[in-house]
């Protein structure tokens, strides 16, 4: 009898204790509602008893949560339209503001990350949202994380994942871009003559002062003409000759000039007579010559 009993005593201490224990994760909090209600702090992982019946164990996840938010479209401050979506990473840091301050705090932080989203659309230019996407994640992660903290939720970052372009602005981005590839090219073409330019400017100066180095130059030039194997090599006269030839003329027509002034200075007016013969009349003469008449 007394046996019985004993055993009676150990089997309902080990369904209560069945009844009462709790195993909370390392990744969970718990959280006991006694009649309703909550009775802080958060139990901590491992084996925790409640009050079968009276209490209410409810475990709250710790961990990062990834969420999507879904493509948002909307037109940007420059009057472009977009698509444009994100992913917000999220944890629960108060467990019971979680639990008591809101229904559901992960679809919570969904709606307000897809407003925030749109807002963030409006408010910026589509280069901000091609290339200066780090501000925008701040300032969006900024927009989410206000209304979370009071629901016992910590937004750890938000990133913009993709931005949908219309056809149209694609094709116009393409020529864009081709246009200043081009606008590039040339600019650095054009800088390239000009220097190119510079540096002959001064290897004439050079060659200038120095003619035997535009013959070394000269026979340079055949040489690299010569290696082609072309099947005809054509010979420049050679500039040294030109130039001799040049100051030869020159120094003819000096002398050319030279003896005409000098027969001029020596031919005087009375040695010159007319196309008939007779002597220029002198000066106190008439300047008639008398007519010869005929027999």
């Amino acid at each position: 009898m007394v046996l019985a009993v004993v055993l009676s005593i150990i089997c309902l201490a080990l369904v209560g204790f069945a009844a009462s224990a709790r195993v909370v994760r390392q990744i969970e909090r718990g959280v006991v509602f006694r009649l309703g209600q909550v009775q802080p702090p958060p139990r901590p992982p491992g084996l925790t008893m409640i009050v079968p019946i009276v209490d209410h164990l409810r475990k709250v996840n710790v961990q990062v949560v990834t969420m999507p938010i879904p493509a948002q479209e909307g037109i940007t401050h420059d009057n472009v339209t977009v698509r444009v979506d994100a992913v917000v990473y999220f944890r629960v840091v108060d467990p019971v503001r979680a639990t008591v301050e809101v229904q559901d705090y992960v679809f919570a932080v969904s709606q307000v990350a897809q407003t925030s989203l749109r807002s963030i659309i409006g408010k910026s230019e589509l280069d901000d949202l091609l290339c200066n996407r780090e501000r925008l994640n701040e300032g969006l992660a900024l927009m989410i994380d206000s209304p979370a903290v009071g629901w016992g939720v910590a937004i750890d970052r938000v990133e913009i994942k993709d931005v949908a372009l219309p056809e149209t602005m694609k094709r116009s981005m393409s020529r864009q871009a081709e246009a200043e590839r081009e606008r590039r090219s040339r600019v650095i073409t054009a800088d390239g003559e000009f220097q190119a330019s510079k540096k002959l400017a001064s290897a004439a100066t050079a060659m200038a002062d120095a003619p035997a180095a535009l013959q070394l130059r000269l026979l340079q030039t055949i040489v690299e003409v010569a290696a082609e194997k072309n099947s005809t090599v054509v010979l420049p006269f050679p500039v040294e000759l030109l130039r001799f030839l040049d100051q030869g003329a020159d120094a003819l027509v000096r002398q050319l000039s030279a003896k005409g002034d000098v027969e001029g200075a020596e031919l005087a007016p009375s040695d010159i007579r007319d196309s008939e013969g007779a002597m220029p009349s002198r000066q106190g003469t008439t300047g008639r010559v008398p007519r010869q008449t005929r027999t």
